[in-house]
């Protein structure tokens, strides 16, 4: 694609997501709750990454996996003025949105291809994370050491477990892959990223019956954990995905 052509897809992505927050905000100052209005903006964005006053964000990993809480947290920004203090941040730091939706009704507002993408990022990242704690955990009840156990020691164990190789050679790898730098540290969105790498790696490398096993484990552990996410369905998707 030349660079002309490039240019005027980018700013076609700019003005329909320039659209999608004017939208988001004139519906609330028009009246309608603004959640449902949030949700509706979702369902008009475009842009699968963008930079914004500096900070760099990333919806969708690898063009299939949404993080849609990213997302509303740069639109609740864009509307930062019209909405409930209390209720944004109820929202957008402890997961708990103003009202209670069923999920039939989430993905109306979003749409299904927005809702298909935000379930493979659920499964890939979300419930990938909570796998490595889950085995954490198990690793610390083990040990019936959780008081002193280093922290780093239960999480090159679980990767053992999960994924048969340590976590810094499967991050060089992924690395690799990707094209990333190599640095010390890790940023948030690379962290997704990773997660999202790990999921696919473990589908990849494991049997069926071991990836529904480690599944149900995950999820599990969410559930007794209390995760605030009323949007999701209580069974693996695996073999599913897009």
């Amino acid at each position: 694609m030349d660079k002309t052509r490039s240019n005027e897809i980018s700013q076609q992505l700019t003005s329909l997501d320039d659209e999608a927050i004017r939208y988001f905000r004139n519906a609330v100052s028009s009246g309608v709750n603004w959640y449902f209005a949030l949700l509706e903006a979702v369902g008009r964005w475009q842009s699968s990454e963008e930079t914004y006053q500096g900070r760099h964000y990333q919806y969708l990993i690898e063009g299939s996996a949404f993080d849609w809480q990213l997302l509303a947290e740069r639109l609740c920004d864009a509307a930062d003025d019209l909405l409930p203090e209390k209720e944004k941040s109820d929202f957008l730091l402890k997961g708990k949105p103003p009202l209670d939706i069923t999920k039939e009704r989430f993905q109306e507002l979003i749409g299904a291809g927005k809702y298909r993408q935000y379930l493979n990022y659920f499964y890939g990242v979300t419930v990938e994370d909570a796998l490595l704690l889950s085995v954490k955990d198990e690793v610390r009840k083990e040990r019936h050491l959780a008081a002193i156990i280093k922290e780093e020691d239960t999480t090159a164990e679980a990767f053992q477990r999960i994924y048969a190789e340590t976590q810094p050679v499967l991050l060089e790898q992924f690395r690799k892959e990707k094209h990333h730098r190599r640095l010390r540290s890790i940023s948030l969105s690379e962290l997704k990223q990773f997660t999202y790498w790990l999921f696919m790696y473990r589908v990849r490398y494991n049997d069926k019956a071991r990836v529904a096993s480690d599944t149900k484990k995950a999820l599990d552990w969410l559930n007794r954990s209390g995760y605030p996410d009323r949007f999701i369905i209580t069974r693996p998707l695996v073999g599913n995905r897009r």
